[in-house]
């Protein structure tokens, strides 16, 4: 039974790494020495983070459901790209299951958030009051403006960049390399330094590769970052250094490295040390479902 069981899930990760891979670059249609390029890994990974990039950037601060719209859009046109460009299949933005998945990762990264505040609340960083901001207004954007930020960047770093990569370097480099750029990304941020962007390349960046790769789902991801996001916001806590409007005031006091100082949450030791801690399991449990890419097997 034992050696059945093996044998079903080592067969299952094959299954599992030929549909990331997908069709080999010289099985697409004929189109001359551009279609190569565009239908290549880096080709489609630039074209899609070009579009997903000015729907963000059209609709992120958008009054209202605009950023919710904006998430919507963003997702056709990663489908658009990946179906007629990348020419691969797509069961990482599946309908089937995707309720499921967003809610498992809603409350990995509500349970992260929380455990995270816990304890530098107890170490006397964090205390709370409340904000006086209304209730339904303030829950409203804090899920219009997250959940629209979350699935723009998770289709980008995640759905375009770490399978592209993926397919050139290996999953393990791909999750090495999109989280080091994740970290870049966010050094614009009020309170950025050095450290901040580190920390949020270990705490976010590897954390949400190793979710991918764990659940090939950008569902799953999306609810990991979304929950995140809006926990931090309602509880009054500047996500990356962004100060929203949220239910609760958090007053700081202390230790930069273990409140985060002006960047926040995400620059906290504690934060690092917890997205640290579960990056290890998601990557033992992509292992064993068969859903680590090793360079040997990428298509060309």
């Amino acid at each position: 039974m034992m050696h059945t069981s093996s044998t079903t899930r080592h067969e299952a990760g094959h299954d599992r790494l030929a549909d990331v891979s997908g069709p080999s670059d010289a099985s697409g249609p004929s189109g001359g020495r551009v279609g190569r390029i565009c239908r290549s890994p880096l080709g489609w990974m630039l074209i899609g983070i070009a579009g997903v990039g000015a729907v963000s950037a059209a609709t992120a601060t958008g009054p209202g459901p605009v950023p919710v719209l904006g998430a919507a859009v963003a997702v056709a046109v990663y489908w658009a790209v990946m179906r007629f460009v990348a020419q691969r299949p797509m069961p990482e933005i599946a309908r089937r299951g995707a309720v499921r998945e967003a809610l498992l990762g809603g409350g990995i990264g509500l349970g992260f958030i929380l455990v995270s505040a816990l304890v530098i609340t107890a170490f006397g960083g964090y205390s709370f009051s409340w904000a006086g901001n209304g209730f339904f207004s303030v829950v409203a954007s804090a899920v219009a403006m997250q959940a629209g930020a979350a699935v723009t960047e998770e289709l980008m770093f995640r759905g375009l960049a770490l399978q592209a990569l993926e397919r050139l370097f290996g999953s393990r480099a791909a999750v090495a390399i999109t989280g080091l750029l994740f970290g870049a990304a966010h050094l614009a941020n009020p309170g950025a330094s050095a450290w901040s962007a580190l920390a949020i390349a270990l705490e976010a960046g590897a954390l949400l590769g190793a979710a991918f790769l764990w659940r090939r789902s950008i569902w799953f991801v999306v609810g990991v970052h979304f929950a995140w996001n809006a926990t931090e916001q309602l509880l009054g806590i500047p996500v990356s250094g962004n100060t929203e409007r949220g239910l609760l005031s958090v007053h700081v006091s202390g230790s930069g490295m273990l409140t985060g100082g002006s960047f926040s949450l995400e620059a906290s030791v504690v934060t690092v040390l917890i997205g640290v801690a579960l990056v290890v399991p998601m990557f033992v449990l992509a292992h064993r479902r068969g859903g680590l890419l090793p360079r040997q097997r990428v298509a060309r």
